[in-house]
């Protein structure tokens, strides 16, 4: 199944791969098929996409979800904030993880011995059990460039890394957190011709929030950069989406996001709609591809999206069928 769905050509592939999916889901994970019970829904009753079930993401906080009877591998980890239950994502098989993110980055980019990879994030020992420190160390080591690694503890030497490499017109990805990107153009400001800047967002209580369009030309300003790239990806997910500007993020083939009204998590818009993001990650073949996440925004015609922002609230309304 792995091959046939990170090979999805066109809409016809994806959606004949996502009901095989579901009623792989539905048959092999527990809670899953609980949560389809309580809405009395089968497979034989799924034609559509839209009609498939959407898992509440606060289901990672308090169930084991799994599909699959083998070991797990991996546990992915949220930083969580203090006092909160972090999400935890079981991995039976991390090549799907592996897989996901290097084509997803090969579709978006190109090939990663293309580009030095410059990390302004915690590393891999520093951030036990993070999806997305695990991704970038593997990419680090997969760009197979010496100066590629983690610098959010040496802005000296990352300063010089870029200089060197904008010099020599080397293709250069930093990616970091928010507030460690504020405090490197407060050091030094930069004029970068072959840099990709990626912010992952977070402020970790560092510093005060900003709105992105305020953030974004900040950063353009101090790295010499007209755009800011940004993924879109959580512990819950296997895939990510990319933006290469202005917030509008694309999917890879096996990804796809629809919003559901956020009065009733089961009607799910049409396009162009303000409503709660849903999310199928068809990566998450061992655990559920099919999350209702709680994020706000809205997706596109041509099936680009926007991230408006997060619900209020910890629980998503019109969902709470279980007991968590």
């Amino acid at each position: 199944m792995q091959e046939q769905i990170f090979n999805i050509q066109n809409e016809d592939d994806f959606k004949t791969c996502a009901l095989k999916v579901f009623k792989h889901q539905f048959e092999n994970n527990a809670v899953y098929r609980s949560f389809c019970d309580l809405l009395y829904i089968h497979p034989s009753d799924i034609k559509e996409l839209k009609e498939i079930p959407f898992l509440p993401i606060q289901f990672f906080k308090s169930h084991q979800i799994l599909s699959s009877k083998e070991s797990v591998q991996e546990i992915f980890t949220s930083s969580g904030t203090t006092g909160r239950v972090a999400s935890k994502h079981l991995v039976t098989d991390i090549s799907w993880y592996e897989k996901s993110y290097l084509k997803g980055f090969e579709y978006f980019y190109g090939n990663i011995e293309d580009y030095t990879i410059l990390a302004l994030l915690p590393n891999y020992l520093e951030r036990e059990g993070s999806s997305l420190i695990y991704m970038v160390d593997d990419l680090i080591k997969k760009s197979k460039k010496s100066a590629s690694g983690f610098y959010l503890n040496d802005l000296r030497k990352l300063s010089i890394e870029l200089t060197h490499l904008n010099k020599n017109n080397k293709k250069t990805l930093l990616i970091g957190v928010t507030y460690a990107l504020l405090d490197l153009i407060e050091q030094q400001e930069f004029q970068l011709k072959n840099t990709i800047i990626m912010e992952t967002g977070g402020m970790k209580g560092r510093r005060k929030e900003l709105i992105r369009d305020q953030l974004h030309e900040i950063l353009c300003e101090g790295l010499g950069v007209t755009e800011i790239h940004s993924e879109y990806g959580m512990t819950e997910l296997l895939s990510q989406g990319y933006s290469k500007g202005n917030g509008i993020f694309n999917c890879p083939p096996w990804m796809k996001i629809f919003t559901r009204d956020t009065e009733d998590a089961l009607t799910i818009f049409e396009n162009s709609k303000t409503g709660g993001l849903n999310v199928i990650d068809l990566a998450n073949y061992n655990s559920c591809s099919f999350i209702a996440t709680q994020d706000l925004g809205k997706v596109n015609p041509n099936g680009n999206f926007e991230v408006l922002g997060r619900f209020d609230h910890s629980d998503i309304r019109g969902c709470n069928l279980m007991v968590m």
